[in-house]
């Protein structure tokens, strides 16, 4: 009972001190603030701003988990950075900022800090170094590779954007061969050849940002350089190639069949696969002559040889060998190539000389150009060596060289004056007969001689024979001669223009003068486009030193001649041999670009090189050597064969690394003529460099030590460095490993080439604790990329600092929930909250934090706040017993946490919150009580029957369980009449009970019939009870009226329609009586109408006509509605409707019908009479009034408005009577005497609108009176 007494007490206190000195406030804008990630430590972040009314001094400080972000400057509240954000690792937070003024007064909100990103971060690959195998015939705008490189800053600064920085091999249109889309695919630019460009690639890609803030300046920021490794693959899509340009051999044409010839060797132009090739002979000039083997390409003789079928083809055989590979290409079609090969056939002495009668330009040695008889003339006296003219003799033998040799001799009766040359020749010759004795060629003494030319083989001595007669001329002219017939000369080839190639030959001619003058001229033949002669002295050069080639052409047949002044000439054959010389200088096929492994790779690859000189000799001998480079000294390559290979291991760090492991060897190719020519060819060799070398620390154990509790923070820093040359193996990165090794993270950086730091340090999210690990031995890692996964450790050991950082807990066996019962049932303690803390300098106290009332798990507010305390030791209290109530609130939670007064400020001092569920348990209380209820219950008993509903009840108990279920019973049942006798009924009613949802219903049913004759009203009394587990129930009680509708009330009414016609009709009847009455309408039957009785209709139909209140209509009320609704009169007679009566006035027609219609017709003549008498009197009274309001309107438009005097009000008008006032007529609406409801409830008064509202119109008015009359006097018949 103490406790109001001290409330009394304390309360004007409180009141005082808190009117004394109120609290600081902040400020509004102190919700939330933005910093940027790359604010440094020490700068400021923002200012805490707090006002107080009365001017403290006020502090300022900061708590939390993420407190040490922050210093604080507690007198002034400027707010510093302590430790770095990090966007990526945290990018917003929530801290508590407090201020307290001088009074203690201390006010504490939760501030939100979001880190804003900045560009600190670059991108960075998934891998650092990939590597495919694409096809030579990838289509351009294919995708060769796809890379992924990522930037965990946002936006621009997160955006990566792809470059290929360099491709290597670096040969022309490399650097163009790729490109790469914004997506990190890597598409092909341009084609790809595995064997005119490159059978390998490497791309070095970076990925940059697209550019963000850092420190105030827009920075971009770009990863590493990663290298893409892609092989050609090569294939099936090049023909084969032959090795030599022109292939040519000789073979005598009395070869066998079957011998060797000559061998053609092709290669598949696709170096990567080197498909076998087979041969063929597709072509030829002369086919089936030679044939080739398949597989070796060695061309045989076929069948029989005939060099001098093949003189009109040089002696040579053009054979088209076709090299086809294996395999079909890559379209599917055979790979082939074809090749002419030149198969000269050389000789053998099977023919015999024969002349022929032509010119050795212009014949064509057929069989009809052979002749044995020739003609030809000469002049008398000639000189010797004179030729007979007109003389076109030809000796032919087509064998060749000394088969082809044959000898000239003279014979006949004149055979001593003349003589043959040439008298030995080869091939072909034109043969001339010479003068040989002057003398006896004498016209005078013989016209005509004769002799015989033999042409006799110079080996076989076969032999022709041809006649000639010559026919001398009177002349005594000389001839000039050569002294020999044939010369044999020799010229190197591409000899300068002018160079001589004989001046000794000259012929001589024993005229003077003018018939000894001799002019030298070459003959139209073979060679004499390139040779010339001095047409003086006869020497010979060359003409044209191009055209002077060997390999075209290495020897030419000339015919000299010598002519005279008087146009006598004579001729010697000159065979010029063109001599080789070392002009050709050899070829190197293909580019060498070669990509090896250092220390296991091996370098083996041919210079493939031809000379185009003459076979054999040392001008088309090939010599190959290095020349000296700085790396040279590790290669060698074979003098005569041309293979370049290492003499030992590799050594990417023993290469400049200037040159990035490019090793360029120039291979010399020399011919072995004289002088010697020579070509280089340039080898790239590219040492691919490997991981062997391992990382190394600067020393290898550290030791290190950390605060606990001190998230994010740095431990130490570990240096390490990598001796491999690129920065793809040299590339170190940083692992722990080690108990506890989770805790912390290391990040490596890059410090030089092969060098990189460590930077050991604590997660944002992880910090350490005393408590649970005091030191941590770790290993450290550093490794780079090879596959073998080697690396080198260090040791490194971590001391942790112990700080006071541990927060307290509740114990939460004792949070377990309690029951309390309602209505003062329980005092004093209710339970003990247990509170822990690890630390050892711990002093806890139990805070209530919140209080939470629910009623059926809905938030009811603060109506439990005071039932119940918590004391700092964790006691709870009951503290106002009597005012726990389980029907306001049946859960009251008790939230708590654990203070430990001792925390460092740093640290969390707030255990997490714990919830102490109270259950309120139900006491009964509350007694039931009904809803209330807005029907009123009607029983019309003639139509009511048992066991139907007649009226229902619905009630509520506040309780809980048995103590708000509630069970309905009937305890009276009166039924009071019309005049006020109370009679009791007992039996009639009977009740049930039904629930849903908290809420129980008591149907009410008849039991039995009821009397249809008794007017009153049953008044019945319903009892609602509880039902409670234990102690007393509790009840409430209400009182039914149920209005009874007697058979007074009943209504019948006659229709011309058939019963079956108004039963359709039924909807339609009802609800135009409805809308015409306001009423519910019950139907009871409806029969026909007995034949026999004479009456207006056909069928009739008995109902009630009821009220929502319990009234109902009567026959008379009834009447008057329905001649009140026109709508509903006019739709009711549609239906049929004839006559309107009580049951009892219909059954009592009398059959004296003539006579009830004569009076009727009476007194409707009579009614008649008296109306139109009426309207007259009305017509004639309006007219007046008319006139009167027309006299009194022309009068008020001669006085002014302003002056008019008031009139006096007139009796029975809502006016004054005044000039130019139309009075309003108002009159009291009839009470049309319902006994269920009084007249005025529906209407208060019936106004007749005043002449201010309607214009008269005479005739208008008659026709209105008119019709309503006609309807008053049709309704009056109904009735």
């Amino acid at each position: 009972m103490g406790w109001p007494w001290l409330s009394c007490l304390l309360l004007p206190a409180l009141g005082v001190s808190v009117a004394a000195n109120t609290a600081p406030i902040f400020v509004s804008n102190m919700s939330a603030v933005s910093l940027p990630e790359d604010l440094p430590v020490g700068a400021e972040a923002f200012w805490l701003v707090a006002q107080d009314q009365e001017n403290d001094e006020l502090k300022y400080g900061i708590s939390g988990s993420y407190a040490y972000f922050f210093s604080v400057t507690s007198n002034t509240g400027e707010v510093k950075l302590a430790s770095l954000l990090d966007y990526e690792t945290l990018d917003w937070f929530t801290i508590n900022i407090f201020v307290s003024d001088s009074h203690d007064n201390r006010v504490q909100k939760e501030m939100q800090v979001i880190v804003e990103d900045r560009n600190d971060n670059a991108p960075v690959f998934q891998s650092i170094s990939f590597s495919t195998n694409v096809s030579e015939t990838l289509p351009v705008g294919s995708v060769v590779l796809s890379v992924l490189a990522t930037d965990k800053d946002t936006g621009s600064a997160g955006t990566v954007v792809y470059s290929i920085e360099k491709v290597v091999p670096t040969t022309e249109g490399s650097e163009y061969l790729f490109r790469i889309l914004p997506n990190g695919s890597i598409i092909l630019n341009g084609s790809l050849n595995y064997n005119s460009k490159s059978s390998f690639y490497q791309l070095e890609l970076k990925a940059c940002d697209s550019g963000g803030l850092y420190n105030n300046h827009k920075v971009v920021r770009c990863s590493s350089s990663v290298f893409v490794s892609i092989s050609v693959i090569d294939k099936p899509d090049l023909d084969p190639q032959f090795v030599r340009e022109f292939y040519s051999a000789s073979v005598a044409e009395d070869t066998p069949q079957g011998t060797s010839v000559l061998k053609v060797e092709a290669m598949d132009g696709d170096r990567g696969i080197n498909d076998p090739v087979i041969y063929s002979i597709s072509n030829s000039t002369r086919p089936g002559w030679f044939d080739i083997g398949k597989q070796d390409g060695v061309i045989t003789v076929n069948s029989p040889l005939d060099r001098e079928q093949l003189l009109e083809e040089d002696e040579e055989v053009q054979v088209q060998v076709t090299a086809t590979e294996t395999h079909p290409n890559i379209h599917g079609q055979e790979a082939k190539a074809s090749i002419w090969v030149t198969l000269r056939v050389t000789d053998v002495n099977d023919h015999v000389p024969e002349f022929y009668n032509c010119s050795l330009q212009a014949c064509a040695f057929t069989p009809n150009e052979t002749q044995v008889n020739f003609t030809g003339y000469v002049d008398e006296h000639a000189s010797t060596r004179i030729p007979i003219e007109d003389l076109t003799m030809v000796v032919y033998d087509p064998d060749k060289g000394n088969n082809g040799t044959f000898l000239l001799t003279l014979g006949g009766p004149d055979v001593d004056a003349f003589s043959v040359s040439p008298q030995r020749a080869a091939g072909s010759v034109d043969v001339q007969v010479l003068v040989r004795d002057p003398s006896l060629v004498d016209y005078e003494r013989q016209s005509v001689m004769l002799v015989q030319v033999t042409a006799t083989d110079s080996v076989s001595g076969n032999a022709s024979v041809a006649s000639v007669t010559i026919h001398l001329r009177d002349t005594n002219d000389h001839r000039p001669t050569f002294p020999h017939s044939m010369y044999n000369l020799s010229v190197f080839e591409h000899s300068a223009v002018g160079s001589v190639v004989t001046d000794s030959i000259q012929a001589s001619d024993p005229d003077t003068g003018e018939g000894g003058h001799i002019t030298y001229s070459l003959l139209p033949g073979n060679g004499a486009d390139i040779f010339d002669v001095d047409p003086n002295s006869g020497k010979v050069t060359v003409r044209n030193s191009e055209l002077l080639d060997r390999e075209k052409q290495a020897v030419y047949y000339l015919t000299l001649q010598a002519t005279d002044g008087g146009d006598l000439s004579s001729s010697t054959m000159l065979q010029i041999h063109v001599l080789d010389i070392n002009d050709n200088s050899p070829v190197v096929s293909g580019s060498y670009n070669i990509f090896v492994q250092e220390e296991e790779g091996s370098v083996s690859v041919t210079i493939q090189a031809h000379d185009d000189d003459q076979p054999d000799t040392n001008n088309s001998l090939l010599h190959f050597s290095l020349l000296p480079s700085p790396y040279s000294h590790n290669f060698s390559v074979d003098p005569d064969k041309g293979i370049l290979r290492n003499l030992g291991p590799l050594d990417r760090e023993a290469i400049d690394p200037a040159l990035g492991g490019r090793v360029v060897l120039t291979v010399n190719v020399s011919d072995s003529g004289e002088p010697a020519l020579w070509t280089t060819v340039s080898v790239t060799i590219t040492v691919e460099d490997i991981n062997d070398n391992l990382p190394i620390f600067n020393q290898s154990r550290y030791s290190f030590s950390v605060r606990e509790r001190d998230p994010g923070v740095q431990v130490g820093v570990v240096e390490a460095w990598d001796a491999d040359q690129t920065e793809a193996n040299n590339r170190i990165s940083f692992s722990l490993s080690g108990s506890g090794a989770n805790n912390f993270m290391v990040r490596g950086s890059v410090l030089g080439s092969g060098q990189a730091v460590g930077r050991l340090s604590l997660p944002s999210d992880v910090s350490l604790d005393y408590e649970t690990q005091a030191s941590f031995s770790l290993i450290v890692s550093a490794e780079n990329t090879d596959a073998q996964g080697r690396e080198e450790t260090a040791e490194v050991l971590v001391t942790v600092e112990d700080v006071n950082d541990v927060p307290p807990t509740l114990d939460s066996a004792s949070l377990q929930g309690v029951r309390v019962a309602e209505n003062g049932s329980q005092h004093g303690i209710l339970v003990n909250v247990v509170a822990q803390d690890r630390d050892t300098m711990s002093q806890v106290e139990v805070q209530l934090v919140n209080v939470i009332c629910t009623k059926a798990g809905v938030d009811v507010g603060s109506l439990c706040h005071g039932w119940f305390s918590v004391l700092a030791n964790g006691s709870v209290f009951i503290n106002q017993s009597e005012a726990i109530d389980y029907e306001t609130c049946d859960l009251v939670t008790l939230v708590v946490r654990a203070y430990d007064v001792t925390t460092d400020p740093r640290f969390q001092a707030y255990s997490d919150n714990g919830s102490l569920p109270i259950t309120i348990e139900d006491v009964n209380d509350n007694a039931p009580y009904f809803l209330p209820e807005d029907k009123t219950f009607v029983i019309i008993p003639e139509l009511v029957m048992p066991n139907q509903q007649v009226a229902s009840v619905q009630a509520r108990d506040d309780d809980s369980g048995n103590n708000g279920a509630i069970l309905f019973s009937i305890l009276q049942v009166d039924f009071i009449s019309k005049d006020g006798a109370v009679i009791p009924f007992q039996g009639f009613f009977r009740i049930s009970t039904s629930s849903e949802a908290s809420v129980f219903t008591g149907n009410i049913d008849l039991v039995t019939s009821l009397d249809s004759t008794l007017q009153g009203t049953y008044q019945v009394t319903v009892k609602a009870q509880d039902k409670p587990s234990e102690g007393l129930a509790q009840e409430a009680r209400i009182t039914l009226n149920l209005f009874t509708v007697d058979q007074s009330y009943r209504v019948r009414l006659q229709f011309s329609l058939s019963k079956e016609e108004v039963g359709a009709k039924t909807d339609e009847i009802k609800a135009a009586l409805a809308q015409a009455t306001r009423t519910t309408v019950y139907i009871v039957n409806i029969q026909d109408i007995d034949s026999q009785v004479r009456a207006r209709g056909r069928s009739y139909l008995d109902a009630y006509f009821v009220f929502s209140n319990g009234s109902a209509l009567t026959l008379d009320q009834l009447n008057v509605m329905i001649r009140n609704d026109q709508d509903s009169l006019t739709q009711l007679l549609q239906l049929g409707l004839v006559v309107l009566g009580s049951q009892e006035s219909l059954e009592s027609e009398s059959p004296d019908t003539l006579r009830n219609v004569t009076i009727g017709l009476g007194v409707a003549l009579l009614l008649v009479i008296v109306i139109f008498s009426t309207i007259i009197m009305c017509t004639q009274k309006s007219y007046q009034r008319k006139l009167r309001a027309m006299k009194a309107a022309k009068e008020a438009r001669k006085t002014a408005v302003g002056v008019m005097p008031p009139g006096s009000a007139i009796p029975g008008t809502n006016v004054y009577n005044t000039e130019r006032a139309n009075p309003m007529l108002n009159l009291p609406a009839k009470d049309l005497g319902f006994e269920s409801q009084s007249s005025s409830s529906d209407l208060d008064h019936i106004s007749v609108n005043s002449l201010d509202d309607n214009s008269v119109d005479l005739e208008n008015s008659r026709q209105e009176i008119k019709a309503r009359w006609g309807m008053s006097w049709y309704l009056g018949l109904l009735t």
